[in-house]
């Protein structure tokens, strides 16, 4: 459970946020669930798929991120309580510095069983740059690596030195990260280790946040003034670190902003950084700091930020600890927004014996994790991250729901929404909403396949476009979803094109949705194209490249032989895929729209739009090496 703070005029006050578990009950909106022998699985055509699950893996959140520490005279004493082998690196971190890094050290400690010995008398002398021997605060960052050579995490620990001995104490391991900037206020997510008090300064006022239930605050600061520069102090026992934010300009104000855009972030090949256990950290730090330096106003990162495909949430929280970790650098200091993509999966797995399939997800029939408010893929990604909650409720209400009295689909939760900021309005879709993760089993299982954006959804879409057509401070209407209607490079199989099969459907307690993929599509740059005049472009992600691509009433967009009705489009309108954080690439593909290609790239690529009064303006490079791919104008 995670509960809020709002600071408002020196006044604090608190509010819980959070559901009850409640005890598993297969859903409605799924079919052939039942119980073998106490045993939950599928039966379908005779056979039993009972579920499969690791109940204890070796790598989760709970056991890496948050070790049970020691105190000793020579360090400290880590257990991460798990049969973990391999090494930590570790060194003092460099509070001087904008990003907060840790200097590591020549010193190693070897990881047996779970345990290690860092030793901290071993930073003294020569070593000790922070001056810890005099004040008796030294704060540390280290890196887990297992004996495979896999980098498990990045983590800090804060320790007190006193009368020759060092004790670990309170320590801040996720955030900052700043969220929902309005023109009066700006949120603060921050993680520590243990319950603690904090303090929160903002320019000279000091704010004391009362007693908490856990170890996270959601603390929304209020009564600022709009487009204004605040510098901000987390401060939590001896400890205290600072950092700088801006509020958002009036709702409206044509006064220039500007925005990052990159999406899958994913762990890569290559070894080192490039796999920190769920996420490509290397190029991620990257982007983060090339973006920082581009001074934008806040960041949309669309999906696919981690691994993902498991069926513990302990694991999934770790790759996210470690995706959170890697984007600190930006994060404390400007506000990031974030959707949901298919890598964000988090399932039940039934295991379905006779699959010919060598891949190893292929051989289980994986449906999104219930009970569904409480361990669904949306919620697990709604408790990760502080995101508008103004979007659509569920997909209870549509004309396939199989019960109006029960709650039978997940919470959208903040898995899609809306915010303003000036003239611009940014519109975020969950298009892996219900996941079923292999399109072949959804007639058997239920579900919904990759890419595919359900009624309710659409509904909430074309509602929400209508207002904001309607609003004269908003001139502008980017429309953001993890899965391209036109696949360029690696997802011609899926996205919403699945080579031209309009059969690929949702399935909802057994029976087939009345639209297919393609007319769902349709469906979906209808509203976009023909029912606002605000739209301007469409953010995706999920293939890993940059690809931009004009599409208009001469461009092929069905499979041959198609005979449903066609769109006609009453303008022309840009996909941009920039799914290159660092997921690795993808090769372009011929497909029928690809004439209309006007740029492709393999390279990692960063988006920063400026938006200038009616003009949108484009520049794309590569954060690694700071080569510029391409600059356009969008408006």
């Amino acid at each position: 459970m995670r509960i809020l703070y709002v600071i408002l005029l020196g006044l604090v006050l608190t509010s819980p946020l959070g559901a009850q578990q409640v005890k598993i009950k297969p859903p409605k909106s799924l079919s052939g669930l039942t119980y073998h022998k106490d045993t939950l699985g599928i039966e379908y055509q005779g056979k039993f798929y009972p579920l499969k699950e690791n109940k204890n893996p070796l790598l989760t959140f709970d056991k890496i991120a948050t070790p049970e520490v020691k105190s000793t005279e020579k360090g400290i004493e880590m257990d991460f309580r798990t049969d973990l082998n391999g090494t930590i690196y570790y060194g003092i971190i460099d509070d001087s510095s904008r990003y907060r890094m840790p200097v590591i050290s020549k010193r190693t400690a070897k990881i047996k069983h779970g345990k290690a010995l860092i030793r901290l008398d071993k930073l003294k002398g020569k070593y000790d740059f922070s001056n810890w021997e005099k004040t008796g605060l030294l704060r540390i960052g280290y890196r887990i690596v297992n004996q495979k050579g896999l980098i498990v995490a990045d983590n800090r620990q804060n320790i007190l030195y006193h009368n020759g001995r060092f004790t670990p104490d309170v320590t801040l391991i996720e955030g900052p990260v700043l969220a929902l900037p309005g023109p009066n206020s700006m949120t603060l997510y921050l993680r520590f280790n243990e319950k603690t008090p904090v303090k929160i300064r903002i320019n000279d006022k000091l704010f004391e946040l009362p007693e908490k239930e856990n170890d996270i605050y959601e603390i929304e600061i209020t009564g600022l003034k709009p487009g204004t520069y605040y510098r901000y102090e987390v401060i939590y026992g001896p400890w205290s670190e600072s950092y700088g934010f801006r509020t958002a300009p009036l709702k409206g104000c044509r006064t220039p902003l500007r925005f990052a855009y990159a999406s899958d972030s994913r762990n890569a090949r290559g070894g080192g950084e490039r796999n920190i256990y769920g996420t490509n950290a290397y190029i991620l730090k990257r982007m983060m700091i090339a973006a920082d330096r581009e001074n934008p106003d806040f960041f949309m990162f669309t999906g696919d930020m981690i691994s993902g495909y498991s069926n513990s949430r302990g694991v999934e929280e770790l790759q996210y600890f470690n995706f959170k970790n890697a984007i600190r650098y930006f994060s404390a200091w400007h506000p990031m927004f974030f959707g949901m993509g298919n890598h964000e999966a988090l399932s039940r797995s039934f295991r379905k014996w006779d699959s010919h399939s060598s891949a190893a997800w292929m051989n289980y029939i994986s449906v999104d994790r219930f009970p569904y408010a409480t361990e669904s893929a949306e919620r697990l990604f709604s408790d990760m991250f502080v995101l508008p909650q103004n979007g659509p409720e569920s997909e209870d209400g549509a004309e396939y729901d199989p019960s109006p009295r029960t709650r039978d689909f997940p919470p959208y939760g903040e898995t899609a929404y809306y915010f303003t900021y000036g003239n611009l309005a940014m519109v975020v879709l969950n298009s892996n909403y219900w996941y079923t993760t292999n399109e072949n089993y959804i007639p058997i299982a239920g579900g919904n396949p990759h890419a595919y954006l359900m009624d309710m959804q659409l509904k909430w879409l074309e509602q929400t476009l209508k207002k904001l057509d309607h609003d004269p401070d908003i001139d502008h209407v980017i429309v953001t979803v993890h899965t391209p209607p036109f696949p360029n490079a690696g997802h011609a199989e899926n996205d919403m094109w699945y080579y031209g099969n309009n059969e690929i459907r949702p399935w909802v307690a057994g029976k087939p949705v009345k639209r297919g993929i393609i007319e769902q599509r349709d469906k979906f740059l209808d509203i976009l194209v023909n029912k606002s005049d605000k739209f301007r472009a469409l953010l995706c992600g999920d293939e890993h490249n940059y690809t931009r691509l004009t599409v208009d009433n001469n461009t092929d967009i069905y499979p041959e032989g198609w005979k449903g009705e066609r769109l006609k489009l009453r303008r022309p309108f840009i996909q941009i895929t920039n799914g290159a954080a660092g997921a690795p690439y993808y090769a372009p593909e011929k497909l029928p729209w690809s004439d209309h290609v006007q740029k492709f790239s393999t390279q990692n690529a960063l988006m920063i739009f400026d938006v200038v009064g009616p003009h949108i303006h484009v520049r794309v490079f590569n954060p690694d090496t700071f080569e510029l791919i391409e600059e356009f104008q969008l408006q």
